[in-house]
């Protein structure tokens, strides 16, 4: 996901609202998930290396398997829509041998697969943070910290 914010020149916008924090209410954390949906999720192509995202999926594609493969993950429909964004993503990207080289019809048709993935991403990031935040706040600290929507995200402690 920070991959895909990184490449939205729309996030600047509204990426001030995404910066989590240990105050953050039940209400706070509505709000933010309320903006991501009327958020228009926007990829800018000409600013991502197709190669990388390419070969980053494919080294992930074990690794999303055995999610399909576990049903209590597969009873949360939008944690599986997810999955099937980021497959298909990964199989369009690994069916193209020159990536360099694709028409422009091509690479809007592999921008809106990029935003479906991006946007499935944002809203189960979302709904993660919320999730860890009232059960398990030692994780929270530190995806809090390595929140995609901050530029400045570090792991280290300040």
């Amino acid at each position: 996901m920070t991959y895909f914010s990184d490449m939205d020149p729309n996030l600047d916008q509204i990426r001030k609202n995404f910066i989590v924090s240990n105050q953050w209410s039940d209400q706070e954390f509505a709000n933010a998930q309320q903006q991501l949906r009327g958020y228009q999720y926007r990829v800018d192509i000409s600013k991502v290396d197709l190669e990388f995202l390419k070969s980053f999926l494919k080294g992930k594609r074990d690794f999303l398997v055995r999610l399909l493969e576990n049903q209590n993950l597969l009873e949360h429909e939008s944690f599986t829509d997810l999955l099937w964004a980021v497959f298909h993503l990964t199989e369009e990207l690994e069916d193209r041998d020159a990536l360099a080289e694709l028409p422009d019809s091509d690479l809007k048709h592999l921008t809106g697969d990029m935003n479906r993935a991006y946007m499935a991403l944002a809203h189960q990031w979302w709904s993660y943070m919320k999730h860890l935040k009232n059960q398990y706040p030692y994780l929270f600290s530190l995806a809090m910290r390595l929140n995609p929507f901050d530029r400045n995200a570090t792991a280290i402690v300040r």
